[in-house]
């Protein structure tokens, strides 16, 4: 039997937890199917280095969610414009290895119902015209698969460049980066374009007939479990970001007032700074051990940087420049 899950909301860091509840924790004699949304967020893969992968200072800007998920693959952009389905089922028998078609197939006939001639297409992709509208991952584990995919139906194409467009910062990652493609929507391809809201209900019914699906009513219990997954992992930057692979990374900038900064940056594969070294046309009145010594140890997010300089002057190793700026340069 295979189940029909719906997401209550549009939280990512929810909706990841959710999936992998759904995976863990439900009854493994069952398959699910799911459907979900999220606000604005890059979903970025296992493997990646989540710094590598991200326009940092456009994501803060834009109040743009980062968060990692449980299989591999490159980074995605969600926002309310796409839509994301996954199945949960049991591995095939023959052993064969990750089988990205077959749960493709019935997405790419759903479409067909509507008049959209989708192809599969590639190691992972769906297509329309040669451009791509969704991308796939898989994560396997005890003879179980989850396969999660994104339908680009409306999104703001503009953001998703810019978000997925990495600063010009210097990186030597051990981590996989993702393949950038050119992209469509698919609601410009409908004969008849509908909102998202019927497409949404469109493509539910579809698969509701397709697989005799059976809706399946999260409890209070599972909901309160799946807050504490996303509590425990999902909101944690040390998941998000910090579980990225060790890089180096060359930041450079001008500072008005200040001069040119080089920061070449060492980090452990936790996110934590290994060591650190400053470079430039600036002025000092200060040797800059000091503030490596801050700096060596401490993970690259903003809060934890922030409590590490608590008691350091940025001002005295670089003269012209203050805090924030400073802040801005290592993690922007």
């Amino acid at each position: 039997m295979m189940y029909y899950i719906e997401s209550p909301g549009n939280d990512p860091h929810f909706n990841l937890a959710l999936e992998q509840y759904v995976f863990d924790q439900l009854d493994k004699d069952s398959e699910y199917f799911m459907l979900w949304q999220n606000d604005n967020a890059i979903i970025v893969g296992k493997h990646q280095n989540t710094v590598g992968e991200i326009n940092a200072a456009f994501v803060k800007e834009h109040d743009i969610s980062v968060v990692r998920r449980l299989s591999g693959g490159g980074a995605v952009y969600h926002d309310m414009g796409n839509l994301n389905f996954t199945f949960i089922v049991n591995a095939r028998e023959d052993g064969a290895g990750f089988d990205f078609a077959s749960f493709c197939s019935p997405v790419a006939a759903a479409l067909a119902s509507l008049g959209v001639a989708a192809e599969i297409n590639g190691r992972n992709d769906m297509t329309i015209g040669g451009k791509k509208f969704s991308g796939n991952s898989q994560y396997m584990k005890k003879g179980r698969v989850m396969h999660h995919g994104t339908i680009m139906y409306d999104c703001d194409l503009e953001v998703v460049s810019r978000a997925l467009q990495v600063s010009g910062d210097k990186l030597e990652s051990k981590g996989i980066q993702s393949v950038r493609s050119r992209v469509t929507n698919v609601k410009p391809h409908m004969p008849r374009p509908l909102p998202m809201e019927a497409f949404y209900k469109a493509l539910r019914e579809y698969m509701f007939q397709a697989y005799s699906l059976v809706p399946y009513r999260l409890t209070p219990e599972d909901l309160a479990a799946v807050k504490e997954l996303q509590s425990d992992v999902y909101d944690r930057w040390s998941w998000n970001y910090g579980a990225s692979p060790a890089y180096s990374i060359h930041k450079e900038r001008r500072v008005e007032g200040c001069g040119k900064l080089e920061v070449f940056l060492d980090v452990e594969r936790q996110g934590i700074i290994r060591d650190v070294a400053f470079y430039g046309d600036y002025f000092s009145g200060r040797d800059a051990d000091g503030l490596i010594g801050a700096l060596r140890g401490c993970a690259l997010e903003e809060t934890a940087l922030r409590l590490a300089l608590e008691n350091v002057e940025v001002g005295e190793y670089f003269h012209g420049m203050d805090n924030e700026t400073f802040l801005a340069i290592l993690t922007r």
